[in-house]
């Protein structure tokens, strides 16, 4: 019985609705008469839906097994190709909301005026590379992925509720790589010079490098010391830091990396400066800690790099000789490099010791050095020192008002600037120039400190 009170263009509204929505699963039913077939169609077009409107949650996903390697993590899910699907999600969803429903506001910033200029240098790389098909395949794989998220996440990321999931994300996404490192320790499985672990070797995963398995168990590693150390974050998130520290701890220690380990003492380093008044016990517990931890983690034991190598080591060598190279490469292209992904077939032409191998650089300045060359190294640096600046002025912002904002701002600000000092020492030591930890950061740099401003903003008024 129609309810009188409700007014005549509602029940028309109401009406119109209802015949349309019989239309469309009668002509459902008639095109797929299998209930499985008709169950399957409504499930992608609520998939589709959820997407459009929820475009943080499906880029967090793509960046979740982008950077952390899911798929590879676990070999069961690589055969889904999840990371493809999420990529034309994130896509789908970002042209909708930008350039259709505008509900995303864009702004832009010098972290992305450097970044675009960063940017235009590869490409100009890459077409003038000495190898082409290798720079054109790793950016069209890649790169170009890694700077669209990173401006999508910049631009996604506008609450403290969203800054909170992502500090929960990608630190129980990091918790889930430490489990499957530390079992494939215990386990003799997949592991470099008898001792150091890696992840999904057999698979070609980056992980299958220990430094880079390092660094990216050292990026969940600041925002698990976030989630435990701010006081003013419930106590369920900070049982999540809690659990996930020594299982981060213990997989990076696996690895055996020293650029993972300086990352990590970076990254207590930052803390610590925010806790620690003074400098020369700050100082004394780095020099114990280091010391610890070198031979917790049985560097001395390294087949490569240990103490049995007498004077320097032939992994130490092997670091220079690449930045030797690395050095002559931006010599001889100065304003191009030898082009994205490069480094490694040039290493031959360019290296004053040829032990029958090429060789990474093992360095990320002087990656960007060898592949970008001498201005793209310059915009480079530009850009690291924007986003010290960045993250260490909202850090002391918010931090002067901890107890009055969302508690999520604070500890995102400290997770972003430890992490990203981390990421900037181990990086000396690790080829990270053109991979995602840096960029993540850097969009997590922007969009915290746009959160924050915000949030400064509304106590004011």
């Amino acid at each position: 019985m129609m309810d009188n009170n409700v007014p005549l263009q509602s029940q028309t509204r109401q009406w119109v609705t209802a015949l349309a929505c019989s239309l469309i699963l009668g002509g459902l039913w008639y095109i797929f008469p299998n209930p499985s077939w008709l169950i399957s169609v409504s499930f992608l077009i609520l998939a589709t839906l959820y997407t459009l409107n929820r475009p943080f949650v499906i880029v967090l996903l793509f960046v979740i097994f982008s950077f952390f390697r899911i798929h590879e993590v676990f070999p069961q899910l690589y055969s889904l190709k999840i990371p493809l699907f999420l990529s034309i999600g994130s896509l789908t969803a970002l042209i909708w909301q930008v350039g259709v429903t505008r509900q995303i506001k864009l702004f832009w910033c010098k972290e992305f005026t450097l970044l675009t200029s960063f940017l235009l240098l590869v490409i100009i790389g890459v077409v003038f590379a000495s190898n082409h098909p290798l720079a054109i395949e790793y950016f069209k794989n890649i790169y170009w992925k890694i700077i669209l998220m990173t401006f999508a996440i910049a631009i996604l990321v506008r609450t403290p509720q969203q800054l909170a999931f992502t500090l929960k994300i990608i630190t129980l996404a990091g918790v889930l790589v430490g489990i499957v490192a530390i079992q494939n320790k215990l386990g003799g499985i997949g592991l470099v010079e008898g001792t150091r672990v890696t992840i999904g070797r057999e698979l070609g995963s980056m992980l299958g490098d220990p430094n880079d398995l390092a660094l990216v168990l050292m990026f969940p590693t600041s925002f698990a010391v976030g989630l435990l150390v701010t006081h003013q974050l419930p106590w369920h998130q900070r049982l999540i830091g809690f659990i996930a520290i020594p299982i981060l701890f213990w997989a990076i220690i696996a690895t055996q990396s020293r650029g993972g380990l300086l990352g990590i003492m970076a990254v207590f380093g930052i803390y610590g400066l925010q806790r620690i008044k003074s400098k020369v016990l700050l100082i004394s517990i780095a020099i114990i800690a280091g010391g610890f931890l070198f031979v917790v983690a049985g560097i001395s034991d390294r087949a490569s790099g240990g103490a049995a190598e007498a004077g320097v080591d032939a992994s130490a060598m092997g670091r220079l000789y690449a930045w030797e190279a690395a050095f002559k490469m931006a010599l001889t292209n100065p304003l191009t490099g030898v082009g994205l992904d490069n480094f490694y077939s040039n290493y031959f032409y360019y290296s004053p010791h040829w032990d029958g191998l090429n060789h990474a650089v093992h360095s990320t300045w002087f990656g960007v050095l060898a592949e970008t060359g001498f201005l793209g190294l310059s915009i480079f640096i530009a850009l690291i020192v924007v986003l010290i600046k960045n993250a260490n002025h909202t850090l002391q912002s918010v931090k002067a008002v901890k107890d009055r904002i969302d508690p999520a701002i604070y500890t995102s600000a400290q997770a972003v600037f430890a992490g990203l000092m981390g990421t900037i020492v181990s990086g000396t030591f690790l080829t990270q120039g053109f991979n995602w930890p840096i960029y993540i950061l850097a969009a997590l740099v922007v969009a915290v400190g746009k959160t924050a401003q915000v949030a400064l903003n509304q106590l004011k008024e």
